[in-house]
């Protein structure tokens, strides 16, 4: 292979995980939301009850263990439901296509002549539409059922959540574990706040690479969201710790 076929093979070759990177990109981005405030929230309601460093740790890795699992469970059982639920009435399709052709055939003219298609155009369409059965029922599970089959691996789609969940999340805890094994400083959950802000803005960026919407507004909304969870959890770790005390 000389130097230039090499060149276009690791080009393809990046422009291949990039493109496969852009379609998890949207659980990448509300897996991490959820780790990051998820864990900020324990967080900020362990030091609203003065608890620990050692408290924080455990009760914010038990958080980011068991809830990232979950999250991933579900996001992998609701990925293979999907694939399941299309596969299921794609059956149905090419059964009704096999046992069934003049009406199948008629709703095939039916969407085409909604579409604007009349006359002998629309006939040819039909026609051309109907010699090819996987096509046709493809265009019967767009047209009519509008379904769109889920491409995505139920397996990589609960990975891509939990790495996410987990990546994010250990931001508000990351001061903890390094006061833990070597004492920085006594204003920890202070710098955990400016740690996982810091956290949330660039979640927010990535957020409206996948919404389409203002960077400024995505960012803001993470970071309002966020803050809001963690003042309530801390005002409610406050209240039971002088109320238990």
């Amino acid at each position: 292979m000389n130097s230039h076929s090499a060149a276009e093979s690791q080009i393809h070759g990046e422009s291949s995980i990039l493109n496969k990177f852009q379609d998890y990109l949207g659980e990448f981005v509300y897996g991490g939301i959820d780790g990051s405030v998820t864990t900020f929230a324990v967080v900020a309601g362990s030091a609203g009850a003065g608890l620990e460093s050692s408290i924080v740790i455990i009760l914010g890795f038990a958080n980011l263990i068991a809830d990232g699992f979950a999250m991933s469970v579900g996001s992998f059982l609701s990925t293979k439901s999907e694939k399941q639920k299309y596969q299921k009435h794609k059956s149905v399709e090419y059964w009704e296509v096999d046992n069934l052709p003049e009406k199948e055939k008629e709703e095939i003219r039916e969407i085409y002549a909604a579409k604007g298609f009349s006359g002998e155009l629309l006939e040819q369409v039909v026609d051309t539409i109907t010699a090819d059965k996987d096509r046709w029922v493809d265009v019967m599970m767009k047209e009519e059922l509008e379904m769109a089959e889920e491409t995505k691996s139920p397996l990589a789609m609960g990975g891509v959540t939990f790495l996410s969940f987990a990546l994010f999340g250990m931001v508000p805890l990351l001061i903890y574990v390094i006061d833990y094994l070597n004492p920085v400083s006594n204003n920890l959950f202070f710098i955990s706040s400016i740690l996982t802000a810091l956290c949330f803005i660039a979640i927010g960026f990535l957020k409206s690479a996948v919404t389409n919407t203002s960077r400024f507004r995505s960012i803001w909304e993470t970071l309002v969201l966020g803050g809001a969870a963690a003042t309530l959890s801390y005002y409610v770790g406050d209240f039971l710790e002088k109320l238990l005390a």
